[in-house]
């Protein structure tokens, strides 16, 4: 899996919240074969995944989820219901935006205009 660690702050707009995401990316685990399917599919493939998916992790809150970036953050979130810091959204709707072709050209850091608050929740979600 190819990662990266992307810190996400709201400083120069006034708040004071401070996000810690590690992005991932399945790399050589696309040469995973099922064990139980026969026929020699990759597994991964196979059940839906794609090499335009990514793992976000909240490294504060040790909670994330694979997204399909292009989407809608709040919806995305709110259908897996992780823990999040107050800096989550805004940083899922930033990463939605760029070019994630190569997850090495992304900044370390990313201000962020977002509202700021003192801890962190779970996503209700719509069940």
């Amino acid at each position: 899996m190819k990662t990266k660690i992307i810190e996400a702050t709201n400083v120069e707009a006034g708040g004071f919240n401070y996000g810690k995401f590690m992005l991932g990316r399945m790399d050589g685990e696309w040469g995973h074969k099922s064990a139980i399917d026969d026929k020699g599919y990759g597994l991964l493939g196979r059940i839906g995944w794609t090499r335009q998916h990514l793992w976000v992790m909240d490294l504060q809150t040790g909670e994330g989820a694979c997204f399909l970036p292009g989407g809608h953050a709040a919806n995305d979130l709110d259908k897996h219901k992780v823990w999040v810091c107050p800096m989550f959204e805004p940083f899922l709707q930033w990463l939605y935006t760029q070019q994630l072709d190569d997850l090495d050209a992304l900044p370390d850091l990313v201000q962020l205009e977002a509202a700021s608050d003192m801890r962190g929740y779970r996503r209700q979600g719509s069940s």
